[in-house]
């Protein structure tokens, strides 16, 4: 995929990208501007001359972005079980793409693609070979297209941060931590799919297996019952117990409201023990990134991460973090580690990839 500039060729792409709680539909012109759409029904055939889909999941087999055909379809599909909440839903919009806009090429551009240079030691679980080997279970990481875009802004914005050492918390609905290394990435907080780690909006993140073996053992939980709970009853959502939203969340808390108090708290606390984690992955820390919706928009979740994190050397400034808007930086002029708070443009990196594999 490449951290590099969007193309200046080819015309309009339309960029899909299905998240897990919205779906973002984006023409992205041959200088990187991009307009915001509803709807397929709202895009004048004329104007696109491609479709590209962000697609959470590549498993095994797909590492760059590729031309969708009916076999690619059938093994995008196959992936679904490891990332329920974003493959079902791009083959959803893959088909309805294919229906409103017939007849224009589709890409699909996989989020575990920017991922793929993490060492065997990131990737490797301590489990029996044959699971690693023949079922494949490793560690893929997620959000790399994000990611991708946060190292190239970040190096926009401060020049000496092209070759350093960033970690980039990707905090929305999904949330993840990721340590970058001279452009590369070199571990993420999420795994074998986008479950583990960070607690996110509906979802659990990291959890003792044996916890959900004592479930299934002695509370009678099935698998799709667990699934479900891991994935739609969890996170901020199964912490404050009234919506996975942080803004509504923060203002609760500050109300009193102690299970909105404990979301926010739990939820720094394994941020920011996951930047330290990833900051040790990317042999130390040049540069902290917040992106995405929680990233950019919730200074208080900036401002109870960096706290933590004093002891690497991060020195927020208050005020500047108040104050924040994308894209800018928010630690004092002192502070050893810039932080840096970066709007979240995946669509032209998604649009950029598309172009390229089309021959643009």
């Amino acid at each position: 995929m490449g951290v590099a500039r969007v193309s200046a060729a080819g015309g309009e792409v339309l960029v899909v990208n299905a998240g897990s709680t919205s779906l973002k539909l984006d023409l992205v012109g041959e200088g990187g501007d991009s307009e915001r759409v509803e709807r397929f029904e709202d895009v004048d055939p004329a104007r696109p001359r491609a479709i590209a889909h962000r697609v959470v999941h590549g498993g095994p087999r797909f590492r760059d972005p590729v031309l969708i055909d009916s076999a690619v379809r059938e093994q995008i599909f196959e992936t679904e079980e490891l990332a329920p909440l974003h493959n079902a839903r791009s083959l959803e919009e893959i088909d309805s793409a294919r229906e409103a806009l017939p007849g224009l090429p589709q890409v699909a551009v996989f989020d575990t693609g920017f991922h793929a240079t993490m060492p065997p030691a990131a990737v490797a679980y301590a489990v029996p070979r044959r699971w690693r080997e023949e079922w494949g279970v490793r560690r893929y990481g997620f959000h790399g297209i994000s990611v991708a875009w946060s190292v190239e802004r970040a190096g926009e914005l401060v020049e000496d941060l092209a070759d350093a050492r960033l970690v980039v918390c990707h905090l929305g609905g999904g949330c993840s931590v990721s340590a970058v290394r001279a452009g590369e990435s070199v571990d993420n907080s999420m795994g074998f799919s986008p479950l583990e780690g960070l607690p996110m909006a509906t979802r659990s993140g990291s959890v003792d297996p044996d916890a959900l073996l004592y479930l299934m053992r002695h509370r009678g939980l099935g698998t799709e019952t667990l699934e479900h709970a891991l994935n739609f009853e969890s996170g901020l959502l199964g912490l404050a117990g009234h919506g996975g939203d942080m803004e509504a969340i923060e203002a609760a808390a500050a109300d009193g409201d102690a299970d909105a108090l404990l979301a926010t708290e739990v939820f720094a606390h394994r941020c920011a023990g996951a930047v330290a984690a990833m900051a040790a992955a990317a042999g130390g820390l040049d540069a902290l990134v917040f992106t995405a919706g929680i990233g950019e928009g919730s200074a208080a979740v900036r401002e109870r991460v960096c706290a933590r994190l004093r002891f690497l050397g991060v020195a927020l400034d208050p005020r500047r973090n108040a104050a924040a808007v994308p894209d800018c930086e928010v630690a004092v002029p002192s502070s050893s580690v810039r932080v840096l708070v970066v709007r979240a443009r995946e669509e032209l990196v998604i649009a950029r990839a598309a172009r390229e594999l089309l021959g643009d």
